[in-house]
């Protein structure tokens, strides 16, 4: 069901039972005009919600060639990158950001305003309430990190030379004895200057509810 105000791109797939561009569900929604978006290529399966955004963003927006399973929902003004997988019954609250082809395992909820970066792994069942760096993976209930997405990365077509700087930027932030603003420092001083990495620094820089550990 395409309730309103839902702008679908090419080639996108919607199962039985789904339903886009519902009201949010959010008590200071006052009936502004607002949309949900999907990227070309995107498929939702069965029983899914995406409800629109608020006035807050305007909109909740789904990238392109996304993967979204049965049960999965998205509350207003979420934003999901492109080549997304999210598998069955993730439950987002609102504001919730997850960035280019991370994969989210299923029964996992995510509170409001979290995000989960490029690249990262989460596993089935985690309760996520702070931010999941990119090229990270997240895994168990209390969650913590488990290090580097190796196998996403891997298939990623990550060179060696960007892997292994990603790992030592990894344990000078989460595997020393120094504080994060210690560790980012010091990784951009010793560590070769890679976009993946400087992504991985900014991303920690600009945590508002924090990074897993």
């Amino acid at each position: 069901v395409l309730e309103r105000n839902v702008k679908v791109g090419t080639g996108v797939k919607i199962g039985y039972g789904s339903v886009l561009g519902n009201d949010p569900q959010d008590l200071k929604y006052k009936g502004e005009d607002t949309w949900v978006e999907v990227g070309d290529g995107t498929v939702i399966r069965e029983y899914c919600t995406i409800n629109r955004g608020t006035s807050a963003t305007g909109k909740t927006a789904v990238g392109q060639r996304c993967f979204l399973m049965s049960y999965v929902h998205l509350a207003h003004d979420c934003y999901i990158g492109n080549d997304v997988i999210i598998a069955n019954a993730v439950q987002m609250a609102g504001h919730v950001t997850i960035e280019d082809r991370a994969v989210v395992s299923g029964l996992v909820p995510i509170h409001q305003f979290v995000r989960i970066g490029t690249f990262s792994f989460v596993g089935g069942g985690s309760r996520v309430n702070q931010d999941v760096p990119p090229y990270t993976k997240a895994v168990g209930n209390p969650v913590h990190l488990y290090g580097l997405n190796s196998v996403g990365l891997q298939r990623a077509g990550f060179s060696p030379e960007v892997k292994l700087a990603l790992k030592r930027a990894y344990r000078l932030l989460f595997n020393s004895d120094m504080t994060v603003s210690q560790g980012i420092a010091k990784a951009r001083a010793e560590l070769p200057q890679i976009p993946e990495v400087e992504n991985f620094l900014k991303f920690i820089e600009g945590s508002q509810r924090g990074v897993l550990v």
